[in-house]
């Protein structure tokens, strides 16, 4: 980085900074997590310079020949991740991937029918604030209030209701495993499209510790950092009868050029995850949540459906603490969550009354079953004492001899 600092050194100090940030604080925000220095590397390579609209030998400039084999192996690799017949490694995040599904299947003013955004879904799925919500009717369903579970008596009820074309299942802060045949099952009696939005739980589902949706969807789209912790941009995958249109529906439907060097990250993410290592990873992601969640439960906490299946938690913390509140305490401990809507949610979504706890980015560090017990009593103390300063540094101290012992980067890297 030596050419960036001389040239730069404002952005240069920065990176410098955000690097120290991620090195002597904790990560528990549930969609971020740490990539290899391998996938750092390609994205910072000659790649970035390279035009290359269309698909691999079917381009629209000349001297694609090498980004052809990066993209064609990045979609080679992610079909034998997922088992999918068609996919399209050119979405630059999950919320292209899924617009490009929505103008592949729907017309301006079909109905969505998506889960609520304060119940665990996401701004894609339908909600007002978003083009998914603005093009299109928006219908929601949403977790029973009792369980905290995927209400699917009332998911049918409202499909039948209003017929959506097309049914998405997938969230970005439900904790319990999806029934996708079922969703399936309802989609195919009201004449609906089905798409999974795996963004958060992809890792789990190309390890087999998840149900895959792929069987079950004409669509499946995710996001390919989180728990695949490769780069930063989005996967669409389609059955045989959808591939063609899918592929349309980014260029040019969507897009314009694709990222070719952040796809040859994903290509090297996609390399990393078909390694049996990286089943022992996600396995440790689970056992690390589920230590956490029965920690946070036996000091107290109230977690939205009694707990989790997967790589996150959300706790609600109800009228005494707001997770705007939780979030910035935790913050002043070394602790980084987001705040959280709820189910039956009463506060402004800028204060919110839950936050959002997941384990893929502190398993990437090297932190275990213990480590993630010690951090659950972080976490229980600081928004107990969050008005207490003393506390939340003293706290904040252990946090940070943590990290030390379990680096994310060598020091190296921004010499």
């Amino acid at each position: 980085m030596k050419a960036l600092a001389a040239q730069d050194p404002a952005v240069y100090g920065a990176i410098v900074s955000e690097f120290r940030r991620q090195q002597d604080e904790l990560e528990l925000i549930a969609s971020e997590n740490y990539v290899s220095e391998a996938v750092m590397q390609a994205m910072g390579t000659w790649l970035t310079n390279k035009y290359a609209e269309g698909l691999p030998r079917r381009r629209y400039y000349g001297g694609c020949d090498f980004v052809d084999i990066t993209e064609g192996l990045a979609r080679d690799r992610a079909k034998q991740l997922f088992g999918c017949v068609g996919a399209n490694v050119q979405p630059h995040s999950g919320a292209q991937a899924n617009a490009a599904v929505y103008l592949a299947v729907c017309q301006p003013g079909d109905t969505i029918l998506g889960l609520d955004l304060t119940h665990g879904g996401h701004l894609t799925h339908g909600s007002p604030v978003n083009s998914s919500g603005m093009l299109y009717k928006a219908v929601h369903y949403t977790v029973h209030g009792e369980t905290g579970y995927i209400d699917m008596d009332r998911l049918r009820e409202l499909a039948l209701e209003h017929r959506p074309r097309i049914i998405v299942s997938g969230a970005s802060a439900y904790p319990r495993i999806i029934d996708f045949e079922g969703f399936r099952s309802i989609a195919d009696e009201v004449g609906a499209i089905h798409m999974a939005d795996i963004a958060h739980i992809a890792g789990m589902v190309v390890t087999g510790l998840h149900p895959s949706p792929v069987p079950h969807c004409q669509f499946v789209t995710t996001t390919t950092h989180k728990t695949l912790r490769g780069p930063r941009g989005g996967l669409i995958m389609a059955d045989r009868q959808w591939a063609k249109a899918m592929n349309k529906a980014v260029f040019p439907g969507t897009q314009g050029g694709p990222l070719e060097h952040v796809i040859a990250a994903k290509a090297v993410a996609f390399g990393e995850a078909l390694r049996p290592d990286f089943k022992t990873y996600c396995e440790k992601i689970l056992a690390n949540a589920q230590a956490m969640a029965e920690t946070l439960l036996s000091r107290g906490f109230d977690l939205v459906s009694g707990g989790t299946d997967n790589h996150l938690m959300l706790v609600d913390l109800g009228e005494t603490c707001s997770g705007k509140d939780a979030e910035d305490a935790l913050g002043r401990a070394a602790i980084t969550v987001n705040k959280n809507t709820v189910p039956g949610e009463k506060r402004s979504p800028f204060v919110a009354s839950g936050i959002r706890i997941g384990t893929p980015a502190m398993t990437t560090r090297g932190l275990g079953v213990e480590e993630s017990v010690q951090v659950a009593n972080w976490i229980a103390d600081a928004i107990t004492s969050r008005d207490d300063e003393d506390a939340l540094e003293a706290i904040g101290r252990q946090v940070r001899d943590m990290c030390k012992q379990f680096p994310v980067y060598p020091e190296e890297l921004v010499d």
